[in-house]
């Protein structure tokens, strides 16, 4: 989808060429004398646009306009926040094969960028449509936005944004909403390597011969029982001196997750195609970058595979040792997320990074602790914690920091290996997060559990391409701060 700026006038609106008008209408009635006022002025004073943000009236071929659709909508204080509700809404009514260019008209309302920004998101979000393996169904009709606003230059930032968010959220959404036999490791290294052609990134795919070299012990016991190969992605986006410390990002890449040997009930099963929206994220939050081209480097690692039962999988009981040195108990073959990130974690040390985040659908538990609206956030740095919280705050991307008391580590000990690999259903997101620390104690560390906000079940099933969002805020900020060193902190296991 294309999206464009224009510099805008009350009374230029009526001019405006589109299929359709959308109309921002603030809380008060503007003052003026052209179409645009007379239209509103007479919309409000009759009652019959209602109040409240994403309230909407229909006009069709009101007088003195151009665009034979205009559609207003309520846009209340205009902040973010509104803005995203209204044009939501706005888009929802509008979308349809006769709508292909759509005008937004926000002359009246006080639009900054981080509004501009939150609209652009929003339109692209209304009218996303997944065709990849739905041939039936009709592609997105809209394929271009032009927001016609009071002054485009001092808006130019929230634009820039806006566009990479789109880019990344929907490259994240097209590879989760894939089934399984569509988004394989292997396609996701092709994918990743389909992101380096344009030369920002630079993609290396790693197979199971490398990764046994590596030692990735952990990571390969989980791929044992499926007849696709792993794959270990390494992403590089270099946008700062080469000397500057990056920022590792690590995403939980299971494409798709049986449970193992631990097999999980069939109902809502189609749903674990899921499991790899960290990876997803992460290629997202890369094609943003490429986008967007910020002053920072950064680092991705996805570990890729599938999670299966058949002769040769992990069993219960069983005791692997991972690239750390750490021998790890297996007591729940479902509990593999963490498997394969420990050793993604233990290879992020060799970028001495100024920080290092993992995405993950990793528990259920966080999804009864949080639900559908705020990703879990564990962190052992506070700053860290801050940071990656504020970012979510700007840019509608939630998530709410979590414990790390080490008396939650107690239920991962274990009498055959350093550690087990679950410790029973209390506090389960935490108990998690608690096996990650143990691989990051000299890195400053994050961990978002979003396996209640990557994707929606039930009628609205599908990828809603968080946190990318979060992510690419994150960064955005961390390339407005000074030049970082490589830095490593011991943190508390």
């Amino acid at each position: 989808m294309n999206f464009e700026l224009k510099t805008l006038t009350p009374a230029q609106a009526a001019e405006f060429p589109a299929d359709a008008l959308l109309v921002l209408v603030p809380d008060t009635a503007p003052k003026g004398d052209t179409p645009l006022h007379r239209l509103v002025a007479q919309a409000l004073k009759g009652g019959d646009l209602e109040a409240g943000v994403g309230k909407l009236l229909a006009a069709y071929r009101p007088e003195g306009f151009k665009a034979a659709r205009v559609l207003l909508v309520r846009a209340g204080a205009a902040d973010a926040t509104a803005l995203r509700k209204a044009v939501t809404a706005g888009v929802q009514a509008l979308k349809g094969p006769g709508v292909a260019h759509l005008g937004v008209v926000a002359t009246l309302v006080a639009l900054d960028n981080d509004g501009l920004r939150a609209a652009i998101q929003a339109a692209a979000e209304a009218s996303y449509v997944f065709t990849t393996t739905k041939p039936s169904a009709k592609p997105r009709a809209l394929a271009r936005v032009s927001f016609g606003v009071s002054d485009a230059a001092a808006l130019r930032d929230g634009l820039r944004l806006g566009k990479a968010l789109v880019a990344g959220v929907e490259f994240a959404k097209e590879w989760a909403n894939r089934p399984a036999n569509h988004a394989t490791p292997t396609l996701l290294g092709e994918a990743a390597k389909k992101l380096a052609r344009g030369g920002a990134i630079k993609a290396e795919v790693l197979g199971p011969k490398q990764v046994e070299a590596l030692g990735m012990g952990s990571f390969m016991a989980v791929a044992r029982g499926s007849a696709e190969p792993l794959r270990f992605i390494v992403l590089h986006y270099q946008g700062a001196p080469k000397g500057e410390a990056p920022v590792v990002l690590v995403g939980k890449g299971i494409t798709f997750d049986t449970g193992g040997i631990s097999l999980k009930p069939a109902p809502e099963m189609d749903e674990m195609k899921f499991d790899m929206g960290g990876a997803a994220s992460v290629l997202g939050t890369f094609a943003a970058l490429a986008e967007l081209k910020p002053a920072i480097n950064v680092v991705g690692l996805i570990p890729s595979c599938e999670n299966m039962p058949d002769g040769l999988a992990v069993k219960p009981g069983d005791v692997v040792k991972s690239m750390s040195g750490q021998t790890i108990e297996i007591l729940n073959t479902d509990a593999e997320g963490r498997l394969i990130l420990c050793d993604a974690l233990t290879y992020a040390a060799r970028f001495k990074p100024r920080a290092v985040i993992d995405i993950a659908t990793l528990t259920g538990a966080c999804v009864i602790a949080l639900g559908a609206v705020r990703s879990g956030l564990f962190s052992s740095d506070d700053a860290l914690a801050d940071d990656l919280s504020v970012a979510g705050e700007t840019v509608g991307d939630l998530c709410w920091r979590m414990p790390l008391d080490d008396e939650y580590a107690e239920g991962l000990k274990s009498n055959f290996a350093d550690m087990g690999n679950v410790a029973g259903r209390a506090g389960g997101a935490i108990t998690a997060a608690k096996f990650l620390q143990k691989f990051t104690a000299e890195l400053r560390w994050a961990h978002l559990d979003i396996a209640g906000t990557a994707w929606k079940g039930g009628a609205a099933k599908g990828a809603t391409g968080r946190p990318v969002p979060l992510l690419l805020q994150y960064l955005v900020s961390e390339s407005q701060r000074a030049p970082a060193k490589p830095a490593r902190r011991r943190a508390k296991a």
